[in-house]
């Protein structure tokens, strides 16, 4: 099965004690899903200093386009009409990451499309 990788923009704002990027701007976002590695699960990786890969259930990205969902480390919920908030927690802090739902739709069919594909052998 292929990994699929795609790149959003997106607004990430923080409570750690070191910036890790302009809160101000939109930044690049790296979503990726390696069915291989486990088809259950979706990756986020953030930018800037430190930067880290937050994986998690594709399911709970789904649910929480749709209603808040989650619940320890990482919480998903829909922000509006066409934003979607992805909310991480870890002993350095907060980061919510805001995203054009769209964008994590996309992801997200891509992802099914990927798991579907036949392995050939």
């Amino acid at each position: 099965m292929s990994v699929v990788e795609q790149y959003a923009r997106a607004h990430i704002v923080t409570d750690a004690a070191v910036p890790l990027i302009d809160e101000l701007e939109a930044v690049p976002v790296t979503l990726r899903y390696d069915p291989d590695r486990d088809p259950r699960a979706v990756g986020i990786k953030l930018p800037g200093a430190g930067a880290r890969e937050w994986t998690f259930g594709r399911d709970l990205l789904e649910e929480g386009l749709r209603a808040p969902a989650g619940s320890g480390e990482v919480r998903v919920w829909p922000c509006g009409r066409v934003q979607a908030v992805v909310e991480f927690h870890s002993p350095e802090g907060v980061l919510v990451v805001q995203f054009e739902r769209q964008a994590l739709l996309r992801f997200l069919r891509r992802t099914y499309m990927a798991a579907a594909e036949p392995v050939i052998h």
